[in-house]
């Protein structure tokens, strides 16, 4: 048995912050990466809209070189390109497409998730209740993994929209919480009474994509269990779980 303080190992529902975070913890049956400004929000709008979505853990050349291995387009910069890691640049993307989406956050936690046996979802607020559901029946412990951001020295920034995002996911899961979870919980229903397009455009990462005009992206984001799309990671690509 684990008995490392930091794995929440006697919590059915647990969470912690990034990459270093999914190791902390024990094993879980089900592992939900929760990227809300953008990446997870980004894959659910291209899961349900049928693209097959490969992430990828570097923004360099090696990503090109990737994505024309797998046959499939690759994400460019944020309003500059056809697909990004902007969710409205995959609004009538068409079905059968494959994205290769590089991301230093939300893909690099799924790859390294993907190292364990666990069943690994993209959570976000648009598919909150749907991705808690599935988990439900996939199994009874669940590790909720907040991405987080960066600091100019690379160390993690934990992110306000991904503790909303996670605790919005954990709201609707069964068993024992641990109190890093049950708190994620709390900012949820703060952010739902005050209003969660308002606390998202006043928190830092909101500002941040307020400044360099992406308003849709942030209004995307926002948007309370709209989905019924699960996005599950198997054989290294997103697809949607039926």
């Amino acid at each position: 048995m684990d008995l490392s303080p930091f794995s929440q190992q006697t919590y059915s529902c647990r969470c912690e912050w990034g990459l270093v975070g999914i190791d902390a913890l024990v094993p879980a049956d089900v592992t939900i990466v929760v990227d809300i400004l953008s990446f997870t929000t980004t894959v659910d709008v291209a899961v349900s809209n049928g693209v097959a979505v490969l992430p990828y853990r570097w923004k360099d050349p090696s990503a090109e070189i990737f994505a024309r291995a797998q046959g499939a387009e690759l994400a460019g910069p944020r309003g500059s390109a056809r697909f990004s890691l902007s969710p409205s640049s995959f609004r009538g993307a068409e079905p059968g497409t494959r994205c290769v989406l590089p991301s230093p956050n939300g893909a690099a936690m799924t790859l390294h998730a993907a190292a364990s046996n666990s069943v690994i979802l993209a959570g976000s607020l648009r598919n909150a209740v749907a991705t808690a559901t599935a988990a439900r029946e996939l199994g009874t412990t669940f590790n909720v993994i907040p991405a987080g951001e960066r600091w100019s020295d690379g160390s993690l920034r934990p992110a306000l929209e991904d503790a909303i995002g996670a605790g919005a996911i954990l709201s609707h899961l069964p068993g024992t919480r641990s109190p890093e979870a049950q708190i994620t919980i709390s900012v949820f229903e703060f952010a739902r009474q005050t209003g969660i397009v308002q606390v998202l455009s006043d928190c830092s990462s909101g500002r941040e994509l307020l400044i360099r005009g992406f308003e849709e992206d942030l209004e995307i984001s926002a948007e309370l269990n709209v989905s019924t799309t699960v996005s599950w990671f198997q054989a290294g690509v997103f697809v949607s779980h039926t």
